[in-house]
């Protein structure tokens, strides 16, 4: 039987990255002494009053279809949030609710690309953003940031890639894997070349409430970047709850128009009982937010300070996210057989850099996902790895 070429633009490299993670999820369930930093699913569990939220509205039977935009109040509620840290006035209709920032994404390539587009993503890249785009068949033209310049975004080789088939800029700040974030200089030019060219800047900022060190601030003061900025966020990270698969987009309101029928093709409206919940989130958000950042602050510190006291070089830690970067070169090794022989050797998973694309090659990602005392232990582990190999 055939299947349509889509089946192949969506099975992209990145995914093989995963192998290595799923091996090491089936030995840990099979009770074997793995530690997992291979993955950005928090441990934390999702706080009590966001599962009562969810719990009472399934009690109460509502269990019918919901608005495929979103239901108006919990809407409202993210227009209020966005506006408050904007400092600029969103409204409901400018906001669609997605299963997920991964969703949002899918469905912003789908309604804005035609084949023969391009859009340009600084690189280190998200695993799932090679899919995504050739998905809506329009071509990535990553720009490479380098590990020795802190991973910062570099404007002149984005302005020099841009030309008459360019339709979007595609920034993820706080950056997964890197932690980097994008300077106050980064985002008015970025806001100009979107404004200038009459592209769309489009910004994934779904670790944008787990910044340790420095600022998140959206470009809003440059004239005209409101028509073209479109932001992708969740609660997945911010409020431990991935599985809840509860996202948004917020954009003009012809943009949320057209996501908004793609929602009734695909979704036909998120169930009631996860937007109770994510309302219940937004209420105590200020709470639960400083104590994710404060858990996966501490949680960075423990991994830095073991790596630099067992004299391993980090010359990056990351302001953001959770996750950090580790250049792996000085052993000698790629860094799919560092990874592959770091789980065989000390029991701990890593996920290869080259899986976010060719500048990330000769670094393996590291998570922030388990508990204090398992990251000192994993870092000490992949510290006596490191430091084997490069005696050898």
């Amino acid at each position: 039987m055939k299947f349509s070429s889509l089946t192949q633009r969506i099975a992209s490299e990145g995914a093989a990255a995963w192998d290595i993670h799923y091996r090491a999820m089936a030995r840990q369930s099979a009770g074997e002494d793995i530690i997992v930093l291979s993955v950005g699913d928090p441990d934390v569990d999702t706080p009590d009053v966001i599962k009562a939220a969810a719990i009472d509205s399934i009690n109460a039977n509502e269990s019918h279809y919901t608005d495929c935009q979103g239901e108006v109040d919990l809407r409202t509620m993210i227009a209020q949030w966005e506006s408050e840290r904007r400092h600029s006035n969103i409204t409901a209709a400018q906001v669609v609710v997605q299963a997920g920032a991964q969703c949002g994404l899918f469905s912003v390539a789908q309604c804005l690309f035609e084949p023969g587009d391009n859009v340009i993503i600084p690189e280190p890249m998200y695993i799932t953003y090679e899919a995504v785009f050739r998905a809506a068949q329009t071509e990535i033209r990553g720009t490479a940031l380098k590990a020795e310049n802190n991973w910062a975004i570099d404007i002149e080789d984005i302005k020099a890639k841009i030309d008459e088939h360019t339709r979007a800029i595609v920034i993820n700040t706080p950056n997964n894997p890197t932690g980097a974030i994008l300077s106050a200089s980064d985002w008015q030019q970025l806001a100009e070349l979107a404004v200038a060219n009459r592209i769309w800047l489009i910004v994934d900022e779904v670790y944008s409430e787990l910044i340790y060190e420095g600022t998140h601030q959206l470009p809003l003061k440059v004239e005209g970047i409101d028509q073209c900025l479109i932001t992708i966020n969740s609660l997945s990270k911010s409020h431990a709850m991935t599985g809840w698969r509860l996202g948004w987009v917020t954009g003009p309101v012809k943009l949320v128009e057209h996501l908004s029928n793609l929602a009734l093709c695909m979704l036909y409206g998120m169930p009631m009982f996860v937007q109770r919940a994510a309302q219940a989130a937004f209420r105590d958000h200020q709470s639960i937010t400083e104590t994710m950042r404060d858990t996966y602050r501490a949680r960075r510190d423990v991994a830095v300070n073991t790596l630099r006291a067992a004299g391993v070089p980090l010359a990056f830690v990351p302001p953001a996210g959770m996750f950090l970067m580790l250049d792996i070169r000085p052993t000698g090794l790629t860094a799919e057989r560092f990874a592959e022989e770091l789980l065989a050797a000390e029991g701990v998973s890593v996920l290869v850099g080259d899986a976010f694309g060719v500048s990330a090659s000769g670094f393996v990602r590291l998570s922030f996902c388990v508990s204090r005392s398992d990251m000192a232990i994993a870092i000490q582990r992949l510290s006596r790895f490191y430091l084997k190999q490069t005696e050898t």
